[in-house]
């Protein structure tokens, strides 16, 4: 079996900051990527930031500058800083791993249980 666990959302301020944890654990084998969608009500989710085992990453334009993502593979954990906040990133996040519980199957996707980040103007 395989978790997700997220952690970090909050309520902040227009301007201000948070930083998101995801810690997998589990059975694990090898991670191909992990990476941060986010749901708000009534839209569809989309991808916030990835990051692949060998370090590229990737943001949707709407948080290009404003958000980092980052990993430790030691701890299986991916991070999303997330600065100057605005009102329209309120969502529920979700954390995202793409990988392997053994050698000889392709990876699965898995997804934590979302973490709610609210930014008030």
């Amino acid at each position: 079996q395989v978790q997700l666990v997220e952690s970090g959302g909050d309520l902040v301020q227009a301007g201000g900051s948070l930083r998101l944890s995801c810690a997998a654990s589990g059975s694990i084998f090898s991670i191909n990527t992990m990476g941060w969608y986010r749901q708000a009500p009534g839209k569809q989710r989309e991808v916030v930031a990835s990051i692949t085992s060998g370090g590229s990453t990737n943001y949707a334009d709407s948080v290009k500058g404003r958000f980092t993502i980052s990993g430790d593979d030691a701890k299986n954990t991916v991070y999303l800083q997330m600065n100057s906040l605005k009102p329209e990133d309120t969502a529920v996040y979700y954390c995202n791993a793409k990988l392997s519980t053994t050698w000889w199957r392709h990876p699965g996707e898995y997804w934590g249980q979302g973490t709610q980040v609210t930014v008030s103007s």
